[in-house]
């Protein structure tokens, strides 16, 4: 029989567990021409030190998604930031220092000497994904699923170019790409479908540093892209 206290909200509510609810986020970007996510000492015992993605409690004034957006501002300096939700984790053993569940998220961003010297501050690094130190709790298994649900999406929209600076060959995206995919892509089809899906222009740059002949530098047109919908590499 149904306790009459738990007949009403707020003793239904009450009558519940509570858990404290977090945000990991894993950050990706293209560093020293490979991709890399950012890893800092954690703060804290638990495993006061050892390498750990960047996170935070949510607030209760707080959305997911704003959680998740002012753990990445206050790290990185940066208010614009692209990101995607992975998924929830609540493996009753993910973290010895409570039951905590978390919601992790992936982030898009383009690596400069101003945004290396802001996360050196708080010890931070970037560290090659195939290349990743031992990590603790459920960490590399988020860093997994956030690396395969951007194998997924950067073969359908163009998220790629978050990781590139405004100006860039085609040598560079293609790269980049392999990179993401962890496999090499035929470069005559590739090169003809990204024209094909008219989201880039060419400028009248020419980067001279990759080939003696110089290379075409081009720019994502975002307008062209949302005139055309369409996005296949």
């Amino acid at each position: 029989m149904t306790d009459n206290v738990n007949m009403t909200p707020g003793g239904y509510y009450s009558a519940h567990d509570r858990y404290p609810v977090s945000v990991d986020c894993i950050i990706f970007s293209l560093h020293d021409g490979e991709l890399s996510v950012l890893l800092a000492p954690r703060r804290f015992e638990p495993k006061l030190g050892a390498p750990s993605l960047m996170g935070g409690f949510v607030k209760s004034t707080e959305t997911l998604d704003a959680a998740a957006t002012r753990v990445l501002s206050e790290l990185t300096g940066l208010d614009d930031i692209y990101m995607e939700q992975v998924g929830a984790f609540g493996a009753l053993d993910r973290d010895p220092g409570d039951r905590v569940i978390s919601v992790a998220y992936y982030a898009l961003i383009k690596s400069d000497a101003a945004i290396d010297k802001r996360v050196g501050e708080y010890g931070a690094e970037w560290v090659n994904v195939m290349k990743l130190p031992e990590l603790q709790f459920d960490h590399p298994l988020m860093i997994g699923r956030a690396l395969s649900a951007l194998r997924s999406k950067v073969t359908r929209e163009p998220v790629a170019f978050n990781l590139l600076p405004e100006l860039f060959t085609m040598a560079q995206v293609q790269a980049l790409c392999e990179k993401i995919l962890g496999e090499p892509i035929d470069k005559r089809n590739f090169r003809r479908r990204l024209l094909e899906n008219g989201c880039i222009e060419a400028t009248d740059k020419i980067d001279k540093l990759s080939s003696r002949r110089g290379a075409t530098l081009y720019r994502f047109n975002r307008e062209s892209y949302n005139d055309t919908l369409k996005f296949k590499i």
